[in-house]
């Protein structure tokens, strides 16, 4: 997975983290745990708030 991938990352951490709000999540959290998905493959540094913001809509869809 890369940065891009703001669905399959959102699943990613709809199934690793079923309890967590996503709105309730500050970016520096969301990138790190990101970091941490199995087969997520990217550079740290190529994100930003418009990707993180992204993937957190992308989640709150999924946890709705």
């Amino acid at each position: 997975m890369k940065w891009t991938d703001t669905r399959d990352i959102a699943i990613g951490l709809f199934e690793k983290f079923p309890g967590q709000d996503p709105r309730a999540i500050r970016f520096t959290d969301l990138h790190k745990w990101v970091m941490e998905l199995p087969g997520f493959d990217d550079d740290p540094n190529r994100s930003g708030e418009k990707i993180l913001e992204a993937i957190q809509m992308a989640w709150i869809d999924e946890a709705d």
